[in-house]
C-alpha cells in the first residue's frame, strides 16, 4: 500500500478517529494498552475520545474492568476483564520462558517458584501491596530480597495467577482459553491493520515462525479515517504496534522519538506522520516541530491534552 493509504486506514484501526464508546470499548478495541505508566495509558485514551473524561479512565481501572497485567511483550498492559485470561493464557507462557534464566540467576528456581505460588494463593484473599506481599512471604518462609520480588510477581502473572493494579496485586483465578492465536491476529489486525506478520511478532512478542503460520496471506481491505492531528504519549500503541514504523517516522528523526527500552518521546502525529515532539510545564506545552502542523486541530489538542492532567 501507498504509505499515505497506511497512514490513513491505521489512524481509523487505532481509534484516532475518536469513535463514540465507552473506556472499556476502547481498550477492548484496540486489545490493550501498555501500562507501566498508568498516567501514560490514561493519556492513550484520550487521544482517541472526544467524549470520555479522565474519571471514566479511572473509574474503569477502579472497577475492575479494565485489569492491570504482564502481556504483550512480557509489559504491563490493561486489558478489559474479559480478554485477560485467554490473551495471558497464550502469551504467558513465551513470557515466562523468556524470563526463566533471569529467574535462576535471581535463586528463583522452579521449586522456589512453586512454593512461593502456592503460599501466593493462601495471603491474596484480598488485594496486598508489594511489601505487604513481601512480609507475609516471609512469615511464611519465602524470603524475596532485591529483583526477586517483581519477578516472582511477574511469573505468576504470566501463569495466570495474579494480577497488579495501580499499587497492589490480587488473584486473577483460573484462565480459560476461550480465544487461540487467531483470534488474536484478527483482533491486531482489526486495531492496527494494514501489517504483516513481522509486525504482529513484534508487538506480541510470539515466535514469528509461528506468528506466520496463522498469519492471513492476503490484506483485507482497510477504510481510511479523516485527516487529524494528535498529540500521543510515551507509551501510546501508535508506533509501538508496529516493527516497521517507517510510514509515519522519518529516519531522521528516529533517534528523537525511539529513546531505547520501549520508550517513546511524546510526539506531534499529524495524519498518521510524526512531525515534532511535545513536553510539559504545568499546563503550559511545548512543542519542538519537525515539519507543518496545522494550528487549528493543535490548539485543540493542546486544549484537551491539559484537562487530562
Amino acid at each position: 500500500m501507498d504509505p499515505a493509504a497506511v497512514r490513513a486506514a491505521r489512524i481509523k484501526a487505532q481509534r484516532l478517529d475518536r469513535p463514540p464508546g465507552s473506556v472499556t470499548d476502547l481498550v477492548r478495541g484496540i486489545v490493550a494498552l501498555q501500562a507501566q505508566d498508568l498516567k501514560a495509558a490514561r493519556l492513550a485514551v484520550r487521544a482517541r475520545t472526544n467524549s470520555l473524561t479522565p474519571q471514566d479512565f479511572d473509574d474503569a481501572v477502579a472497577s475492575g474492568a479494565l485489569v492491570r497485567t504482564w502481556a504483550m511483550r512480557g509489559t504491563l498492559h490493561l486489558i478489559a476483564r474479559e480478554d485477560v485470561g485467554w490473551i495471558v493464557t497464550l502469551l504467558g507462557p513465551v513470557n515466562a520462558e523468556k524470563g526463566r534464566r533471569r529467574r535462576m540467576q535471581l535463586g528463583l528456581d522452579d521449586d522456589f517458584c512453586a512454593r512461593a505460588i502456592d503460599q501466593l494463593r493462601d495471603i491474596l484473599v484480598e488485594p496486598l501491596g508489594r511489601k505487604e506481599i513481601v512480609r507475609r512471604l516471609g512469615e511464611r518462609g519465602i524470603r524475596l530480597e532485591g529483583q526477586m520480588t517483581p519477578h516472582l510477581l511477574g511469573y505468576a502473572a504470566n501463569l495466570g495467577i495474579i494480577t497488579a493494579g495501580d499499587d497492589s496485586y490480587e488473584l486473577l483465578g483460573t484462565p480459560k482459553l476461550k480465544h487461540g492465536l487467531p483470534e488474536l491476529v484478527r483482533r491486531y489486525m482489526d486495531a492496527y491493520g494494514p501489517a504483516t506478520a513481522e509486525d504482529f511478532a513484534t508487538w506480541s512478542g510470539l515466535p514469528l515462525k509461528q506468528v506466520r503460520e496463522v498469519f492471513p496471506a492476503e490484506l483485507p481491505e482497510f477504510e481510511p479515517a479523516e485527516p487529524c492531528v494528535r498529540l500521543l504519549g510515551h507509551f501510546d500503541p501508535f508506533l509501538l504496534g508496529y516493527r516497521d514504523r517507517s510510514a509515519h517516522l522519518a529516519a531522521e528523526h528516529v533517534s528523537a522519538i525511539q529513546t531505547g527500552g520501549g520508550f517513546l518521546t511524546p510526539h506531534v502525529l499529524v495524519n498518521g506522520e510524526v512531525r515534532g515532539t511535545w513536553t510539559r510545564r504545568g499546563k503550559i506545552i511545548d512543542l519542538t516541530p519537525f515539519g507543518p502542523i496545522p494550528q487549528r486541530p493543535l490548539k485543540a489538542e493542546v486544549d484537551s491534552l491539559v484537562t487530562w492532567y
